[in-house]
């Protein structure tokens, strides 16, 4: 599997030896987002890790060639990120998936594709409609165009070369192991250091949330037993406003829910994202764990309360960098 130092990716890993007896093999870049101490204490007669680039054609076929399934984790993922600098976007979500592609189509090994919601583009804040596998494609940012681009390309490796491959397209993530960047772990590091949650524009952009196991169960469920060529939509009903996110975090903390500052908004920052995830359920059987959103965030803010050594490192760096921006 391809980016299992990172967040995702690494809960996958634990996944898989937690449930199956399946051996990983993780190639990973480790960049600032992939960490090896996400893999600490997994049996290492089961857990390779190789370090190295998703692009890199020559490693990526020894490796692909040696496996049975390849499942496609590495991205580059955060928002903001990408406004600064698109080009890192661009190599490892466009070339990287290519560079895979071309692997597994060489040595015809099973292939699996996370992808994201935010492909779709957005929806409005009162628009009852949810995102389903046949939503046209309409992203805003370059991290989501470059994700669009490569759920293209796998789309067209399966129709033009016979890839056995299929797709996921999941919505937003939580749980442990995520970098302190991103908007949930952000939120509770800062109330954990003594700082106070912010809040792009007043806090009303919906995600739809679900934790990394419910995820990477579904993942799982797909690579087993999902047709080939075909998208599945993963989601958990975990529908909240961002303010109502930071509200709870506070609340799960002790600390009073209007605790918060709002801060400049994001540039075309989507408003909505809702998955439909019917296909997934009534197809492949899977049903996510955590039906409670409270319970899996309290779930989560137990953990980063338990692993301040795992996120320490780069939280002051982290928030220096939005400081720099306003944010």
């Amino acid at each position: 599997m391809t980016g299992g130092a990172g967040f995702i990716g690494s809960n996958f890993t634990r996944w898989v030896i937690d449930h199956t007896d399946a051996s990983v093999v993780v190639l990973d870049k480790l960049t600032y987002a992939g960490n090896r101490d996400s893999l600490v204490g997994l049996p290492r007669d089961r857990v390779e890790l190789v370090v190295g680039d998703v692009a890199d054609a020559s490693l990526v076929g020894d490796l692909v060639a040696s496996v049975d399934a390849v499942v496609h984790f590495a991205a580059e993922s955060h928002n903001d990120n990408s406004l600064a600098d698109p080009q890192p976007f661009l190599m490892t979500n466009i070339v990287g998936t290519y560079t895979l592609l071309q692997a597994v189509r060489e040595h015809d090994v099973r292939y699996h594709h996370i992808s994201t919601d935010e492909v779709y583009g957005d929806l409005e804040l009162d628009d009852p409609a949810r995102f389903t596998e046949h939503t046209p494609y309409n992203p805003s940012s370059p991290y989501s165009s470059t994700k669009a681009s490569s759920d293209l390309l796998v789309r067209a490796w399966v129709r033009s070369f016979g890839v056995q491959a299929t797709l996921s397209n999941c919505s937003n993530n939580y749980g442990p192991y995520q970098h302190v960047e991103k908007f949930i772990p952000r939120q509770i590091t800062n109330v954990l250091t003594g700082r106070r949650p912010k809040l792009y524009g007043a806090g009303q952009n919906v995600r739809d949330w679900i934790h990394v196991d419910d995820h990477n169960a579904a993942v799982w469920t797909i690579l087993q037993k999902g047709a080939i060529g075909e998208t599945y939509l993963i989601g958990a009903d975990g529908e909240k406003s961002n303010r109502e996110v930071v509200e709870e975090i506070l609340r799960l903390l002790g600390q009073p829910e209007d605790a918060y500052d709002l801060v400049t908004d994001r540039p075309g920052h989507d408003l909505r994202y809702a998955i439909d995830s019917s296909k997934l359920r009534t197809e492949l059987g899977w049903e996510p764990q955590y039906s409670s959103f409270h319970d899996g965030l309290a779930a989560t803010i137990a953990w980063y309360e338990a692993n301040e050594a795992w996120w320490k490192p780069a939280k002051d760096a982290t928030e220096n960098k939005y400081a720099a921006t306003g944010q």
